[in-house]
């Protein structure tokens, strides 16, 4: 009985270390299925994110930062990308230069590998940044210049033209003429307009232009003055030596007319004939301006006599002279 103790001894040692050695291995097995992987993160940030290269201090130049971790403490890579510009430097912080890239949004994109050789993992982010267009120029007035019309003339067209020099304009310029006086019958809306001045004899004459697209005072001025139309002389009459009674009827029809216009003077120009005698140009003379002033009442001194050249027979011209008008050149 003794004897068989030991036989179960040798018996049961052996299967106890095989059980041992089995729950150590499900015990290794458990513990890898339990094990959970935990990936490396990855932000990026971007400084400033609106840029413009217009304007005083402007800048093109991005900082690019990536926070990177690796909880297996593993070395970490970086590979930057971009759809536009350059990425300039390596690392978890670079500068993205922008300079000479047209207004937009644009992004840039970093990659990070950790780990060592099969065991690596990769993480991808990206940032974006916006380059603001130029705000237009502030509208400049341009230096302006009306050119009046010359050599005016009453009743004709006068026509007016500008001249622009530099300015800043904030859209398509556009003119706009006014006009005093008169109507504007070409050119509105262009550089030149041309004016119809019938019946605006002495009267002035003022064009204005404002220029849209500009600033509110951007405008200039013009004005002429219209002459009143020439006032001319008219040889009323013309006769030689006649009979006394023809002479009256002629002078009668000359009084009506220096009646008509009371500030009209009468210019009576007798010429000499070459066969003529001393004393019958002042007898002629004498014997009109006697008839004028006693027969029909036209002031003495509203009657002008001149003598002129010598011709072949006596003669006499009758002239009615406007106030402002010259006078006949015998």
């Amino acid at each position: 009985m003794l004897t068989t103790i030991p036989r179960l001894s040798r018996l049961i040692l052996p299967i106890a270390l095989v059980a041992l050695h089995l729950s150590a291995a499900s015990a290794s097995a458990q513990s890898k299925q339990n094990f959970i992987y935990t990936p490396p993160s990855l932000s990026v940030s971007s400084e400033p994110t609106v840029v413009s290269a217009c304007g005083s201090g402007a800048t093109s130049q991005v900082k690019l930062n990536a926070r990177a971790s690796s909880p297996a403490g593993n070395p970490i890579k970086y590979k930057w990308s971009t759809n536009s510009g350059q990425i300039v430097g390596d690392g978890a912080g670079v500068t993205w230069d922008l300079s000479g890239v047209a207004p937009g949004t644009y992004k840039a994109f970093v990659e990070i590998d950790t780990g060592i050789s099969g065991a690596a993992c990769e993480a991808f982010s990206s940032t974006t940044v916006v380059i603001s267009p130029c705000a237009p120029p502030q509208p400049v007035c341009p230096n302006m210049e009306i050119v009046c019309p010359t050599n005016i003339v009453p009743d004709q067209p006068l026509t007016f033209s500008s001249k622009l020099v530099g300015g800043i304009s904030a859209g398509t310029p556009t003119f706009n003429w006014t006009v005093s006086a008169g109507t504007i019958i070409e050119g509105q809306g262009t550089d030149t307009i041309k004016v119809d001045t019938t019946g605006l004899a002495g009267q002035t004459v003022k064009a204005s232009l404002s220029m849209g697209g500009y600033t509110p005072d951007c405008a200039a001025s013009c004005a002429v003055s219209i002459p009143l139309p020439e006032v001319k002389k008219r040889k009323f009459d013309e006769y030689p030596s006649l009979a006394r009674n023809d002479e009256k009827a002629r002078l009668d029809n000359y009084a009506i007319e220096l009646q008509g216009d009371p500030m009209a003077t009468a210019y009576i120009v007798v010429y000499p004939g070459r066969t003529g005698k001393q004393g019958d140009v002042q007898r002629q003379m004498a014997r009109q301006v006697d008839y004028l002033v006693n027969s029909r009442g036209i002031d003495a001194r509203r009657i002008v006599t001149l003598t002129g050249h010598t011709k072949e027979e006596l003669m006499v011209e009758l002239w009615l002279v406007p106030q402002g008008a010259k006078p006949p050149v015998p």
